[in-house]
């Protein structure tokens, strides 16, 4: 047998064998990959739409002369003539969304901007059958709302619910709702990232994902491949109003922590550490000798809080809460308002390149924290430092500067000038910015600035800044 018999004869074993796998390829396909009208048909009677109506009241009138002799208003005839006469009691302003029952005894989720200050919530199910809804409770901070409905007999398909947690991105998905008024949509698509910050709350933490998702499409479920609720649609990011492949749904596991509390209370108790966190820079985790970016650093501590009286200050690096890892400092605040008031948690910092763990009881979130004030005697001479290097000039804060120029404080020294240059500007640092330490020594004074930045003789300079009540680190790098 020559070469190219060989040849000829590998070929016929290779496509026997390859033929040989198909039927054992599709039975897995069908096992294993559940095809996406099965996953639609599961979902469906759990989707309803949702229309409520809300009285807004007009806040602009137009002014007319008073008197009998006064002229009238030219306008007035053109107004009647087109659009009738002024609604005393408002209009009626309508709105459209999505939800998803999730008892048999028609508790309903959807988002809070679909329902809230509504005076009339409508819901449709699958059957096309409509029942007026009562709100039970929204919470505005994660956008999660859950109202009722009163069914009589009939039986309500409550939805699954899947592990958020659990998603990978590139994950499949589906969105289910009603877009535009266009009721029991499917649209399939992908995880395309998670723990997306995306500044709509305090504890952003999106799923975002490419499946169509538009305007009416909020409060409606997101959905895995074995038709498991893992998210509820809430955003999407767009330049025209519609869908550009951006989307963003809730965690199914935060929405359910909202759920339960919603349904128990009407309404949600967070915990609360008293802190004040931001993100750790490359920049800052040099400064704090991390070797990599991680964990929440700690810029503000309440005082008497539960943080405070755990020993946690401020300069500490969150590393660890109650076993869970801290990757960003944005994961930080919705474990804690995910933990139960009165419970005993352990958290482990990094200060001062040593590593701690301490016990903290986490607090009830104060509903109103208030803001700090300065208060001080009339103003004496100030002085003023310019930094060489680090492209910024402070001065020290009198009392009447501070009144005059709103500061928050009158400790520290107040940012006069900023290089655009300069490391400073670099930095974030601001004009009117209050700094507050040095390289971890307090500053009261510009001789105390002064002191601390000729003491830096290498390395960044690591400032801590109070902007408006918010206080943060800075890392400026040496030039």
């Amino acid at each position: 047998m020559n070469n190219r018999d060989h040849w000829k004869l590998a070929a016929v074993v290779l496509n026997a064998a390859a033929l040989a796998m198909l039927p054992v390829l599709a039975n897995a396909r069908a096992v294993d990959l559940p095809t996406f009208s099965d996953v639609a048909r599961t979902v469906r009677p759990s989707v309803v739409n949702i229309s409520s109506t809300q009285t807004v009241k007009p806040k602009i009138s137009r002014s007319r002369p008073e008197g009998p002799d006064e002229p009238g208003d030219p306008f007035d005839d053109f107004f009647k003539r087109f659009f009738g006469d002024e609604p005393h009691g408002g209009f009626q302003q309508r709105s459209l969304g999505s939800g998803f029952i999730i008892s048999a005894d028609g508790y309903i989720a959807t988002n809070t901007h679909v329902v809230n200050h509504a005076d009339r919530v409508t819901v449709r199910l699958a059957n096309k059958r409509e029942y007026d809804a009562k709100i039970i409770g929204v919470d505005e901070k994660t956008d999660v709302a859950l109202i009722k409905i009163s069914a009589g007999n009939e039986s309500l398909s409550p939805v699954e619910f899947g592990d958020s947690q659990a998603l990978d991105v590139g994950d499949w998905v589906m969105a289910i709702g009603s877009p535009f008024g266009l009721e029991q949509t499917v649209t399939v698509g992908i995880v395309s990232a998670k723990g997306r910050v995306i500044g709509a709350g305090p504890y952003d933490d999106f799923i975002q994902t490419d499946a169509s998702i538009n305007p009416g499409n909020s409060g409606g479920p997101l959905v895995d491949t074995h038709g498991r609720v893992i998210g509820i649609n809430t955003a999407i990011a767009s330049g025209s109003g519609g869908n550009e492949g951006i989307g963003f749904a809730i965690p199914v596991n935060m929405a359910r922590h909202v759920l339960d509390q919603l349904r128990a209370h009407g309404k949600v108790e967070r915990g609360w550490l008293g802190v004040g966190v931001q993100d750790v820079t490359p920049d800052l985790a040099q400064s704090f000798g991390l070797e990599s970016p991680m964990g929440a650093l700690v810029a503000d501590v309440t005082s008497g809080g539960p943080a405070d009286k755990a020993g946690i200050e401020r300069g500490d690096i969150i590393l660890e809460f109650d076993g869970k890892e801290i990757s960003e400092s944005h994961q930080l605040p919705a474990m804690v308002a995910n933990a139960r008031v009165g419970e005993k948690v352990t958290v482990k910092v990094l200060r001062k390149n040593e590593r701690k763990t301490l016990t903290i009881a986490i607090g009830k979130q104060p509903s109103d924290r208030g803001s700090r004030s300065s208060s001080g005697d009339e103003d004496d001479e100030s002085s003023s430092s310019s930094s060489e290097g680090w492209g910024l000039s402070v001065s020290n804060i009198t009392p009447q500067m501070a009144r005059r120029n709103q500061l928050p404080a009158t400790s520290g020294v107040v940012v006069t000038d900023v290089d655009p240059d300069g490391a400073a500007a670099e930095a974030g640092i601001q004009p009117g910015d209050v700094i507050r330490e040095v390289s971890g020594t307090e500053i009261r004074s510009v001789d105390d600035y002064e002191q601390a930045v000729k003491a830096k003789t290498k390395g960044n300079l690591l400032l801590l800044i109070q902007r408006d009540t918010n206080t943060s680190f800075r890392a400026l790098k040496r030039r």
